[in-house]
């Protein structure tokens, strides 16, 4: 009779939540208080567009150039790195040197995200029993919309008190903390004893599928993130100005709808990696979780329409329970699906597909909203990309199905 696996300290787990959040503090801080940047910085929609754009355009670069290089690095230089470069992100945002230097932050930030992925996928293929992996791929996913719901709520009641570039030094204070809690702890921890590994066996304990077919995996998992990623973060960026400008919040309760929708993407990521820990099909969970997204648009535009706030927190539900999960699905498939050796490099290139899709979402959604068609424009928009991710969602269970069947 097989034995559950001795499940590693909850600090390891804490080490690999912290740092797949710490990197996008700035990113959602400065979404989260983005009428005062805009109206401090007197720029228009599409320019503050523009820094999360050059924040996930460096994301999306590194994570391609870099994905075979981290393969090769120590856990503890690549945390270093993380959590090094998201403090410096942030102290770069605290000095007032106008937007141009905004813009170089939100690139340093964004190459900071370049990284927590692959080496958080490779501990856990390499320092946590099969028996834990795809259930703490939810929770460590989840370190995003953890570090979405902290700024949220943190950077809106900072930026009252000490202004933006205050509430930015605040997190460059905690990153640099919280990375050298991290990289003096994981030392720490020791590597899984090898598995026996026939060529069958892969890092989550999975069947090994044929190396074409494991291309095809990567492949289909970036296609998806990217189409996933344009809608997250049109939303993301822009939903607290939305819910100030078009339903009259004030700026701290326009920053609370991204904070709820961060608290509901924590438990939401949680939740879908769990059902997948239980063998739940990935393509299936995708559809699903595309079918959520669309309705979760429709009903941001039916807000706008007509001024309803329940309505916009329906749509923040909506958003935060299906496109904000849909990362853990892509996360714990590859853990299914590749090798440790490999781990770094293939979650680089899914997560350069994410970065790409949240590169293209802001900037297009920025246009959309200083258009003649204004925020409508801009949710059709986020709609008609979340049904793309419903006929691809559709093509992976139809593919899938035949193979199932043999089975």
């Amino acid at each position: 009779m097989e034995t559950r696996a001795e499940r590693p300290p909850l600090s390891l787990l804490a080490i690999l939540l912290t740092a797949v959040g710490v990197a996008p503090i700035l990113s959602y801080g400065l979404s989260a208080t983005s009428d005062l940047v805009i109206s401090d910085l007197g720029i228009s929609e599409a320019q503050f567009g523009l820094l999360a754009t050059v924040c996930f355009a460096c994301a999306a670069i590194g994570n391609a150039v870099f994905a075979k290089f981290t393969d090769g690095q120590p856990d503890k230089t690549l945390l270093f790195v993380v959590f090094g470069m998201a403090a410096l992100a942030m102290v770069l945002a605290a000095i007032p040197g106008g937007y141009v230097l905004l813009l170089v932050a939100s690139a340093v930030a964004g190459f900071a995200q370049s990284f927590p992925n692959g080496v958080t996928n490779r501990i856990l293929a390499e320092r946590v029993p099969a028996d834990y992996r795809i259930g703490w791929t939810g929770v460590k996913q989840s370190g995003v919309q953890a570090s979405q719901l902290v700024s949220s709520l943190g950077f809106p009641v900072l930026a009252a008190w000490i202004g933006w570039h205050g509430a930015s030094a605040v997190g460059a204070l905690v990153a640099a903390l919280l990375g050298v809690v991290a990289v003096r702890m994981i030392s720490t921890f020791l590597l899984v004893p090898a598995e026996p590994r026939p060529a069958q066996r892969v890092a989550a304990g999975a069947t090994v599928r044929p190396e074409s077919s494991t291309r095809f995996v990567v492949f289909a998992l970036a296609i998806f993130g990217f189409v996933n990623g344009v809608g997250v973060q049109a939303t993301n960026v822009y939903l607290p100005l939305f819910a100030v400008r078009e339903l009259g919040f004030s700026l701290v309760l326009g920053g609370l709808t991204a904070a709820v929708a961060g608290a509901i993407g924590v438990s939401a990521r949680v939740g879908w990696g769990r059902m997948m820990s239980r063998g739940v099909s990935a393509p299936k969970l995708l559809l699903l979780l595309a079918v959520m997204a669309t309705c979760g648009a429709g009903a941001f535009l039916v807000a706008g329409a007509t001024g309803f706030a329940p309505l916009l927190w329906l749509a923040v539900t909506l958003h935060g329970a299906s496109a904000l999960g849909v990362s853990v699905v892509l996360m714990a498939s590859l853990l299914r699906s590749v090798p440790a050796a490999s781990m770094s490099s293939a979650t680089g290139w899914v997560s350069a597909g994410l970065f790409g899709g949240f590169t293209i979402g802001p900037l297009g959604m920025g246009a959309l909203i200083g258009s003649p068609g204004g925020f409508a424009a801009g949710w059709i928009a986020v709609g008609l990309t979340y049904l793309v991710c419903v006929g691809l969602g559709l093509y992976l269970v139809l593919r899938r199905r035949p193979s199932a069947s043999k089975g």
